[in-house]
């Protein structure tokens, strides 16, 4: 048969199921091969809606119809999309479920980096490094293992913090989440400067509430990072540590040493081991480890021992967790902690991350989720060995995701379910965060219950007031920006700030941040003893200033917006004269200011200097310099994705 120069992409897409056929049983086209975009054969099959051709890529050529392209679209997603009922049914047959009782990793998207998990009855909770923010660790609750909210976070006393000297991407590391004789312990690698004589403690705080509060931090002096609390049968307890994975024995209290530390087991990929993590399962110990570094390279491995201290046996299926598609859109997955449920079931939550662009991952490392099964001979196997899934199974289909903090809403109102504004005992909202910890009084969050705001102005329903820092965003004395991550690759973000009485080198507004090396800022600053409006984009030792129009004098307050897609950025602005045209700050009504068109410093890749472990955030600030008596008030931030 004479094909052309047809591709079986074409001739799929184009519901030519003789010539598909024949491209797969008689051409040399390989299967293993993606079009642009990342999309297989079985994609465009999923337009046609030819279900017999769909049919036989699936069942005779094992395309996977839940293979997702780089925006992680699935053949089933555009069956569905398109309104391919026959395919739709044929795949809820085939999987045994409803399209509804899928979820999509990651899980958790954003900086949510190093998950670690752990399970009371039919609650989950989660922590994630949190690295020089401030309230310190977060704490997040579920009870489907998908849906998750912040409940609390591990410091939230700025006196405890220990953040005020550190650069950024230090701070607090790779948290471990347990419970033991009715408490919760919380451990993680407190990283200093590389300025020494110590760079890495490790810190362990307790409560009797997942949420907290929890107790004083203390510190134990063991060089590594990455520590991992295990509780043996015999009620001994003991703290992992790398590099390879190191033990040494705890007290009861689970804060002080009582042994040296021994090398249980190097790794076997032998690069970089690092979270390790046991577990004691039908007679063994199972030694999870990290390896391969952070970056492409990284994977989860397994080894057991019938003893503690014995010699462990490396898995023959390692790497049990590895992206091994260089093109894919989910990379660098490691860093995984093991759950098992209610029921008898195991699920891993591991670390990922999403590169767009040039290979810039905004979002940081974010947290993903997949199954993992037991072989015969006693090893656990994550996803069939497949690697990241994109869509898969939710572990409870049954589940209301409304159901996810109702267990702890009684018991604290604190922890309220699907509300952005329940409020830690720092006083931020739980989605919020600051470079490093402030001090009480400078920063204040104001929220009416939203059941109760009719007729009021909407800027009088959600604000932070912000008492200015003496220093600027590139310093790491900067305090006082607040912030909230950044979750998706295209949103929009917009508040409503009061006009400020600044003076000369004082500044005010939003800003897109990574850390004290690289960020934006959008707002108002003072020149020559008037309000004008400016923007700067400071990369490394690099500002790129531009200023623009002045404020008229009758403007009561500003209207501010960054609008992003992917590695673009527009800033845009609308004044307010009075509050009835506080709602008719419509994009209609917005000017530019100017356009970003790559802020690729705001990830980890976008510059080369110190540890840039953490992701991209959006938040306000206000500097005051040396007179810093300068209270800024911000109304309504409002952080939407961007269908």
């Amino acid at each position: 048969m004479d094909v052309g120069k047809v591709s079986i992409y074409e001739a799929a897409q184009n519901g030519d199921f003789e010539l598909v056929k024949w491209i797969v049983e008689y051409s040399r086209a390989s299967l293993n091969e993606f079009a642009k975009g990342h999309r297989t054969a079985l994609h465009f099959a999923a337009m046609s809606g030819n279900l017999e051709m769909f049919r036989y890529l699936t069942e005779r050529c094992g395309l996977d119809p839940l293979c997702g392209d780089e925006e992680l679209v699935t053949p089933w997603d555009i069956a569905r999309e398109n309104g391919h009922a026959e395919i739709d049914k044929y795949l809820e047959d085939r999987y045994g479920h409803r399209y509804e009782d899928f979820y999509r990793n990651p899980i958790r998207s954003g900086f949510f980096p190093d998950p670690s998990i752990c399970r009371i009855g039919d609650d989950y909770y989660m922590v994630n490094s949190s690295f020089v923010f401030f309230p310190c660790i977060p704490i997040s609750h579920s009870r489907d293992l998908i849906n998750w909210e912040i409940i609390g976070h591990a410091i939230t006393d700025p006196k405890w913090a220990g953040l005020d000297e550190l650069e950024g991407g230090r701070g607090y590391w790779a948290p471990d989440i347990s419970y033991y004789n009715g408490k919760f312990y919380i451990a993680a690698t407190y990283r200093l400067n590389d300025t020494g004589p110590v760079y890495r403690r490790q810190m362990v705080v307790s409560s009797d509430k997942p949420q907290g509060p929890y107790s004083k931090p203390v510190f134990i002096d063991e060089d590594g990072i990455d520590p991992g609390l295990f509780n043996d049968d015999d009620g001994r307890r003991y703290m992992l540590l790398n590099r390879g994975a190191r033990i040494f024995e705890l007290d009861k209290t689970g804060t002080r040493k009582i042994s040296d530390a021994t090398l249980l087991y190097y790794g076997s990929n032998k690069r970089a081991p690092e979270g390790p993590h046991i577990y004691k399962k039908d007679g063994y110990y199972y030694l999870l480890q990290a390896e391969g570094g952070t970056g492409p390279g990284h994977r989860v491995t397994v080894a057991r021992s019938r003893e503690l201290m014995g010699v462990y046996e490396p898995c023959p299926y390692n790497p049990i967790m590895r992206q091994d598609d260089p093109d894919a859109l989910i990379q660098r997955c490691g860093h995984g902690d093991l759950v098992e449920t209610q029921d008898g079931r195991w699920y891993m939550v591991y670390l990922c991350g999403r590169k767009i662009g040039d290979g810039y991952s905004f979002l940081g490392r974010e947290t993903a989720l997949d199954p993992v099964t037991w072989t015969e001979d006693g090893w656990p196997i994550v996803n069939g060995l497949r690697g990241p899934s994109c869509m898969q199974i939710k572990p409870f289909p049954e589940k209301d995701m409304y159901e996810s903090c109702s267990a702890l809403q009684s018991a604290d109102p604190l922890a309220k379910a699907h509300n952005d504004r329940a409020i830690s005992p720092c006083g931020l909202p739980f989605d919020y965060m600051t470079t490093r910890s402030f001090n009480k009084g400078d920063i204040k969050y104001i929220c009416d219950d939203p059941a109760n705001c009719d007729g009021k102005s909407l800027k009088d329903r959600q604000t932070f007031v912000i008492h200015a820092s003496v220093y600027p965003l590139s310093d790491i004395n900067s305090r006082n920006i607040v912030l909230r991550r950044q979750t998706d690759f295209s949103f929009d973000y917009s508040v409503i700030m009061d006009i400020p009485e600044l003076m000369d080198e004082q500044f005010a507004g939003i800003t897109g941040y990574y850390d004290e090396n690289t960020f934006f800022e959008f707002g108002l600053t003072n020149r020559d003893g008037k309000n004008v409006l400016y923007s700067r984009e400071h990369i490394g030792t690099e500002d790129r200033i531009t200023y623009g129009c002045e404020v008229p004098v009758k403007v009561k307050a500003v209207y501010l917006k960054m609008e992003t897609e992917y590695i673009k950025r527009v800033l845009s602005y609308g004044f307010i004269f009075d509050e009835s045209s506080e709602s008719g700050c419509s994009n209609s009504k917005l000017t530019i200011f100017s356009t970003l068109s790559n802020v690729y410093y705001l990830c980890d890749e976008g510059y080369d200097k110190g540890k840039r472990f953490t992701g991209a955030l959006v938040g306000m600030y206000a500097v005051g310099g040396i007179d810093n008596n300068l209270y800024v008030s911000f109304h309504t931030p409002t952080y939407t994705e961007r269908k």
